[in-house]
């Protein structure tokens, strides 16, 4: 298999020599092509022109032609590649190059057809005949024949050369170029790649610590970086919360089954005797198990794929009472003052699930709020939502700690006293909820003076 820089430059180089060589066809197809046009247009205004010298030379006095300058019209255009035939009014022939010189005829067009065969032009003898006016009379014919339909003189020839030696010059730079360009693009693409090839390798490693720094000017791989960076710090997060869970599952199992096997060995033992108070305390162990294997079983099941909601239409508010109703007795054991407030905000989503959310949220209020607090719901919308705000004047959560609320077995509580703390599960459960009904669930709090829950949930139909 071939690196990606290799393939990069690879590609490139093809990509680039494709382009050059493309640009330098088509140019010299175009140049070959107007300086043809060029070349044509040429030979049919120098014919032209000789024809117009021809008719100055006739002398309308003597009714005859000027030898010498007939002679001189006629070699210079022999050198441009024009063999000419001048007849007089009767058709008599007045001056004929190829009678004048025909060995010098023979040359110059032998090398005409030489240079047009190298080019690989077909152009054969063509031979066009004028009138020869004067006064508007007619005063004999000239015949001009040459290579067509256009033919090139040597100086022709040698500016053709000389510009596809220089379109193939370019060409061959552009190339040269076009490797060194290749090279750095692909470098400068394929090293920030290959780095992030090698962190992900480390992070798959367990090496969480690893960064990459971005800078590449690139805003594609600039963001590649930071998604490297962002995955290697949730990784960390992610692997610190397992360790804490693995020891609070650990702290949550070893307190009952150490209380429940010391009581049971000792009245094996004999140590103890086996009386109802003391049966009774390991009941309560058991039970105490029980409760947190219900509760894992729980948020499993609230967290699993498979969690099945049964959506309608409800209100909050409604929703909001009848659950606060049905605690009212914990409230008021605990000497709290409870507040429901707001308006009518209809919701799709399930009831059963959202009371278990509002049910969980009013729990840690009561837990974390001490005898004479006060805890206030209210409920509002905007309008693709409905809000619930839980609030309370408990013992607030410290702000290093406001990212870790919604995790497995956090507790505000550092002392782990499941009487007042409980097992850390009800806020997983709440932002497991949340999440499956399309909303989010934040928290705001300070130390001493409370916290406030905000869920918020999507009115549409069309919402997991």
């Amino acid at each position: 298999m071939r690196s990606l820089r290799k393939q990069l430059s690879l590609s490139i180089l093809l990509i680039l020599l494709v382009t050059i060589s493309l640009i330098g066809l088509l140019s010299n197809w175009f140049i070959n092509r107007e300086f043809e046009k060029y070349i044509t247009n040429l030979g049919q205004e120098r014919r032209e022109n000789i024809v117009h010298d021809f008719n100055s030379q006739y002398d309308s006095f003597k009714r005859n032609w000027r030898p010498e300058y007939v002679h001189a019209l006629g070699m210079n255009a022999l050198y441009d590649g024009y063999i000419l035939k001048l007849y007089d009014e009767a058709g008599d022939i007045v001056w004929d190059a190829e009678n004048h010189d025909m060995s010098l005829c023979g040359q110059i067009m032998g090398e005409i057809s030489a240079r047009m065969k190298e080019r690989k032009s077909e152009v054969g003898l063509v031979e066009n005949t004028y009138d020869i006016l004067n006064g508007g009379k007619r005063v004999g014919s000239l015949s001009i024949k040459y290579y067509g339909p256009f033919f090139m003189n040597e100086a022709d020839f040698n500016f053709i050369n000389v510009m596809n030696k220089v379109l193939l010059v370019i060409g061959v730079l552009s190339s040269i170029c076009s490797v060194f360009v290749g090279s750095f693009i692909a470098r400068r693409i394929s090293r920030p790649v290959t780095k992030t090839a090698y962190i992900a390798t480390q992070i798959s490693k367990g090496n969480y610590q690893i960064r990459f720094e971005p800078g590449t000017r690139i805003r594609e791989l600039d963001e590649l970086a930071a998604a490297i960076n962002h995955l290697s710090g949730a990784l960390s997060d992610q692997e610190n919360l397992r360790k804490q869970m693995t020891a609070d599952v650990a702290h949550e199992l070893r307190t009952p089954l150490t209380a429940l096997g010391s009581h049971l060995e000792a009245m094996v033992e004999g140590l103890w005797e086996p009386t109802t108070e003391r049966l009774k305390s390991c009941h309560e162990e058991v039970k105490r198990l029980g409760t947190l294997v219900a509760d894992l079983e729980q948020l499993e099941k609230v967290e699993g794929e498979n969690l099945n909601l049964n959506k309608s239409s409800m209100d909050l508010l409604e929703m909001v009472r009848t659950v606060s109703d049905a605690m009212n007795g914990e409230i008021t054991k605990k000497g709290l003052s409870l507040s429901v407030e707001g308006e009518k905000v209809l919701v799709e989503g399930d009831k059963n699930r959202l009371s278990q959310v509002v049910s969980n949220l009013i729990s840690n209020a009561v837990k974390y709020t001490g005898s004479g607090g006060s805890i206030g719901i209210a409920i509002s919308q905007t309008k693709d939502l409905g809000i619930i705000k839980v609030r309370d004047t408990g013992i607030g959560i410290p702000e290093k700690e406001l990212s870790l609320v919604f995790e497995r077995f956090y507790r505000t509580d550092k002392s782990r006293n499941r009487k007042s703390g409980g097992a850390g599960i009800g806020l997983a459960i709440v932002k497991s909820i949340v999440t499956a009904h399309g909303g989010t669930v934040t928290v705001e709090s300070k130390e001493e003076e409370g916290s406030c829950f905000t869920v918020s949930l999507p009115k549409g139909k069309d919402v997991r």
